[in-house]
């Protein structure tokens, strides 16, 4: 049983390694607790009742960080008060990020609506009253900007399959892996910190176009890093723990491609090929690789409106 970390100071030293290696340490000291609370506004609070799904992150009894995603009809995701947060979904057994949905262990969550764009994220202490759903009292939430979302909109919503197909559990990527890997545009990662003995985790949305995310021949995966918000949750979550978990939505068939193992951060330009735009590079070797068919009960479908990839400062 792992409790969040406390809200204190926003930044940790993974965070703030990275932010001094831009020169922005004293200004994000500034703007963190300005924007980084220990409680849902009211605006956080009206939107996630309004979403059919939300991303989840979690660290099983092993120490291996998960990603996922669970749905429901609006309204499953709400909140009773500023500091707590309900998700009303059961049990999902074959989900690998289940083993860390149990009473006490720190999770992340990421509401996140596709055909907006508008995406808030927190982070806190799971607390189970029973198998039909938990709350999570908040340590940190706190808004993003919509870059790189792909804007997409719900198609229909799948009624829950009785005997989906077992999920398939690899050590590596096959190639029905890779050919999914090489054609998404959009995935979740899952990273989290422990210092003296409370765990904080983080889950995010990464996004670029149609294969942004190469993949080597020791099947790594290489990930372009754009200009962001500056936070450096992810990235410095690595920075001080290699673990990471990610997850590939196939929002066309409801599949759910979920991994977890070692991340690296590459800063050495030399080393980012021709992948235009990256001000960073990370690599992600996979250890444990599960497909889940039709996991996801909706679907959605690509508009024609792209995100903007071209390089930013803030």
């Amino acid at each position: 049983m792992n409790e969040s970390l406390p809200h204190a100071a926003p930044w940790h030293r993974g965070e703030v390694a990275l932010q001094e290696s831009v020169g922005i340490a004293g200004r994000m000291a500034e703007l963190g607790p300005k924007v980084i609370r220990d409680h849902l506004i009211a605006q956080h609070r009206e939107f996630f009742p309004l979403l059919p799904f939300v991303v989840i992150g979690a660290v099983d009894q092993a120490g291996h960080p998960w990603a996922t995603l669970r749905a429901g009809p609006p309204g499953f995701l709400h909140a009773p008060d500023p500091f707590h947060l309900r998700v009303e979904a059961g049990r999902e057994g074959d989900d690998p990020a289940e083993a860390g949905l149990e009473d006490g262990e720190g999770v992340a969550l990421l509401g996140i609506e596709l055909a907006t764009r508008r995406r808030n994220r927190l982070n806190g202490t799971l607390r189970r009253e029973g198998p039909d759903g938990f709350t999570v009292r908040v340590a940190q939430s706190f808004g993003n900007c919509p870059k790189y979302i792909r804007v997409r909109q719900e198609a229909s919503a799948a009624a829950m399959v009785a005997s989906r197909p077992p999920p398939v559990v690899s050590d590596r990527l096959d190639d029905v892996a890779r050919a999914r890997i090489a054609a998404a545009d959009t995935f979740f990662v899952a990273t989290f910190i422990e210092e003296a003995g409370s765990r904080q985790v983080d889950v995010s949305h990464r996004g670029g176009p149609a294969g942004f995310v190469r993949i080597g021949e020791d099947g790594s995966l290489a990930i372009p890093d754009y200009s962001g918000n500056r936070f450096f949750n992810t990235l410095g979550n690595v920075m001080a723990n290699s673990r990471a978990g990610l997850v590939f939505p196939d929002f066309s068939t409801g599949d759910l491609l979920q991994m977890t193992g070692r991340a690296e951060i590459v800063l050495d330009p030399a080393r980012f090929g021709d992948i235009a735009g990256a001000e960073r590079l990370w690599l992600f070797h996979p250890e444990r690789v599960v497909l889940r068919a039709q996991a996801l009960p909706l679907r959605f479908a690509p508009a024609d409106l792209q995100p903007d990839f071209r390089p930013h400062r803030i």
